[in-house]
């Protein structure tokens, strides 16, 4: 029996950026990475206890962030992940799409290479929904996580019950 993908981006889901910027969340550390285009230090908030939580959910996980190879020397080591794969965006790196889909979610389609996939984004839309459902043969579900408070416990459980029910 395989496992489904998880894939996981970091601003949003793990990094509760649109939270009140004054008030870091409860149970979550700050970190101060120097990363991007400016090498400016970021405000960066994660939980600990995301790590095992995620890695109890049955899934494989993959990076599918901006962050991408960043994501394993900044974030895993925080949350308590092992260094993941992850999707490599190259020079599609926020391209605009006319049509309205999300820059990553064609190449989130292409890596999952019709394996049934859950996507955890604060940036998905209709559009996303619509192509995933034209182009991926597989299952999947295209999990929305509000920027503001991050992954919850409702979010764990809804991706727990959608991976015991699309293993293969």
């Amino acid at each position: 029996m395989s496992r489904p993908l998880l894939f996981l981006d970091v601003d949003g889901p793990l990094n509760p950026y649109a939270a009140k910027a004054q008030r870091r969340p409860e149970g979550y550390t700050t970190i101060r990475p120097t990363v991007g285009p400016f090498r400016r230090p970021l405000r960066v908030w994660l939980n600990p206890s995301h790590g095992p939580a995620l890695l109890g959910l049955g899934y494989d996980l993959c990076w599918a962030t901006t962050w991408m190879a960043e994501a394993n020397r900044w974030i895993a080591p925080v949350v308590g992940l092992p260094e993941l794969p992850y999707v490599d965006f190259g020079a599609g790196l926020f391209a605009y799409r006319p049509d309205g889909v999300h820059w990553k979610t064609e190449a989130i389609v292409a890596y999952a290479q019709g394996r049934p996939f859950a996507w955890v984004d604060d940036e998905q839309s209709p559009p996303d929904s619509v192509y995933v459902s034209t182009h991926h043969p597989g299952p999947a579900l295209l999990h929305h996580v509000d920027p503001r408070v991050g992954l919850r416990e409702d979010d764990f459980t809804a991706l727990t019950a959608w991976s015991a029910e699309h293993r293969r």
